[in-house]
């Protein structure tokens, strides 16, 4: 969901209007919260197999629907990090046993092969919200699966962050279902800054900020 800025040369009202297929999700391949929940069930499994054990730490789509705070599909679980020794560690690269299983699991299920990826794990590198951890809901998937999922305050930092850089779809809409507050958007705007300072960012920033309704975005940002 993180990565570089790349909508500093657009204005958010050309952004809103290039929505385009990329960000529209294929039926064979859409799952819902039913969906989203057996797949890591059949992971878990597939773990046990293997006689390993991990504990995930996933934001994104699937974790949106586990906790029941937006009404869609998703294709794919987004692993943020894995938790390590009571220390969260990066989840670029999976590990190998990880991949394997998720792979048996694709197969099976017949999803893409990337249905388990790490995509937000950039998002680890300069540092999350104050508390992140704590504030995860924790889910068992039997004895060799755990997965913390993120709260609602952090998804809402995390889905600002990936509409100003990836443009309208499903990130803006996932933020507008969140029903954040203003000093709920400035927080996570003040937080997106520490992950892109540039001015390019800021722009598009202010303008999404405008956008949701928030009046005093550049006093704050």
């Amino acid at each position: 969901m993180g990565g570089k800025n790349t909508a500093s040369s657009r204005t958010w009202k050309k952004v809103w209007r290039c929505l385009t297929s990329r960000n529209e999700m294929s039926a064979s391949t859409s799952l819902d919260a039913a969906g989203a929940d057996s797949l890591l069930a059949a992971l878990g499994e597939q773990l046990a197999l293997r006689e390993e054990c991990y504990t995930l730490v996933v934001v994104g789509g699937s974790a949106l629907l586990t906790l029941e705070l937006v009404v869609r599909t998703t294709r794919d679980v987004d692993v943020l990090a894995i938790l390590d020794g009571g220390e969260l560690v990066s989840a670029e690269p999976l590990p190998h046993s990880l991949l394997e299983a998720g792979r048996i699991v694709a197969r099976d299920f017949g999803l893409a092969i990337d249905w388990l990826n790490a995509g937000p794990a950039s998002l680890l590198d300069l540092g999350l919200l104050e508390g992140f951890l704590q504030r995860t809901q924790r889910h068992s998937y039997g004895e060799a699966l755990t997965v913390l999922f993120a709260s609602r305050i952090d998804q809402i930092h995390f889905k600002l962050y990936a509409a100003v850089n990836q443009g309208a779809g499903r990130h803006f809409a996932d933020l507008q279902a969140l029903k954040p507050t203003e000093p709920e958007l400035l927080q996570a705007a003040r937080w997106s800054r520490t992950h892109d300072p540039s001015e390019g960012y800021r722009s598009v920033l202010l303008e999404l900020l405008t956008h949701l309704g928030v009046t005093r975005g550049s006093d704050c940002v």
